[in-house]
């Protein structure tokens, strides 16, 4: 069908870029008898973290933590694997960097969706001054946040790929693209200072990107169905619009299945990663569909206003113990821990693997910093945005159970 059209320019050895897009931050070690590709060596690493775990309980769009059968995010990026795979396989690129890049594009989503990304947006602006995305956020995490042992037992960041850590930070699904190409390395990750400003690097990365937008609005629609959201009329619209391009289409899987085949026929390097257009209009009405009819629907309003509570008291709650330096801020953080044990035990924990051990006292916190060579991104704590940075990367980091579960130990220990 595809006859493997990109086999000459996917990220393999004999693409003039190779050592740049295999590169990494710092030397990773190695193992004689290890039979994995960089690639694929990145995505074991990304399955082994703690924010991949976390993506279990975080939620998609519909806050359901009790419903088994609703989509969650670790579910939506094991989507955008299946069907970027696909695609990467139909056309000849790079599987183990396009697999890697799909479980790994929403680690630096919010608890609570896209509405805790905006809570903590406004939080950001307010106390560091700046603004946050989930695509940023996904690469700090991989960078700075993430933690893995090595050999010795010695905690270290992830240090993937430079193919792969720019695949994270260029995904963004949310701006309308057909015939997407990759852009200029030349152009460095850290030029990155808006969501969607620039494509990925690579012809994986662009796939991955098509394949996030397919993978959502399919789901979220399957989802809304079941709890209620679409009524008849919503419904019959949806199908209309489903049977535009196959009048026996009856359900969002065949609707992804056509996509994904349109995807493979239509592509070239010449063209980019596209679709026909019938096809691309068909995904852009059903995404306004979505909009209309899910993500802005009334029923989700108690949700949005409860995740803000939740997340913006956690974090006053929090900066309420910054006392203007390191030492001063963890005498604070170890009284009110006696209010608040869970909450205030695990953010020091977290302090632990990522500021000086200076300011630690002595005991378990001091041993954990030195247990971790990594980073310490924040330092001594001896400014406000530090202090407000930790706070941002803990609260981001949390799933929507523990979010909860942390809520309601303030308002009932």
């Amino acid at each position: 069908m595809s006859e493997l059209k990109f086999s000459k320019c996917a990220a393999r050895e004999d693409n003039p870029g190779w050592e740049k897009l295999i590169s990494r931050q710092s030397e990773l070690y190695s193992r004689r008898d290890d039979v994995r590709s960089p690639f694929a060596r990145d995505y074991t690493r990304i399955l082994h973290s703690m924010a991949y775990r976390r993506l279990k309980h975080k939620t998609q769009v519909f806050f359901n933590i009790d419903n088994d059968h609703i989509c969650t995010r670790m579910e939506h990026v094991n989507h955008v694997d299946s069907v970027s795979s696909t695609i990467a396989k139909a056309l000849g690129l790079n599987e183990e960097l396009t697999r890697a890049i799909s479980i790994g594009h929403d680690l630096g989503h919010a608890p609570f969706g896209h509405q805790g990304e905006r809570v903590i947006r406004q939080l950001s602006e307010k106390y560091l001054h700046r603004s946050f995305w989930h695509e940023e956020n996904g690469l700090r995490f991989v960078d700075k946040i993430e933690l893995l042992e090595d050999n010795y037992k010695i905690s270290r960041n992830l240090d993937l790929t430079y193919a792969v850590r720019d695949g994270i930070i260029s995904h963004c699904g949310e701006v309308d693209q057909n015939g997407i190409f990759p852009r200029e390395l030349s152009i460095p990750i850290k030029d990155f200072d808006t969501a969607g400003k620039y494509q990925a690097a690579t012809w994986e990365g662009c796939v991955v990107k098509m394949a996030d937008k397919i993978a959502y609005v399919g789901r979220d629609i399957e989802d809304a169905v079941n709890l209620g959201f679409l009524d008849r009329a919503a419904q019959d619209e949806l199908l209309k619009m489903a049977r535009a391009n196959d009048e026996k289409v009856m359900n969002t899987t065949v609707i992804m299945h056509n996509m994904i085949i349109n995807i493979c026929q239509n592509s070239s390097p010449e063209h980019g990663i596209s679709m026909s257009r019938k096809f691309y209009d068909q995904l852009r009405a059903v995404k306004d569909f979505n909009y209309e009819h899910i993500y802005k629907h009334p029923r989700l309003e108690p949700f949005n206003h409860y995740s803000a509570l939740v997340l913006t008291q956690l974090f006053e709650t929090m900066y309420a113990c910054y006392e203007g330096d390191g030492p001063g801020t963890i005498s604070c953080l170890e009284r009110t821990r006696h209010f608040t044990p869970v909450l205030i035990g695990s953010f020091e924990q977290w302090l632990g693997h990522y500021c000086e051990e200076s300011i630690l006292p002595e005991g378990e916190l001091k041993e954990l910093s030195r247990s971790c060579q990594n980073e310490k991104i924040y330092q001594e704590l001896q400014t406000p945005e530090l202090y407000a940075q930790a706070i941002i990367d803990f609260i981001s980091g949390m799933t929507d159970r523990f979010a909860i579960a942390m809520f309601h130990e303030l308002i009932t220990y």
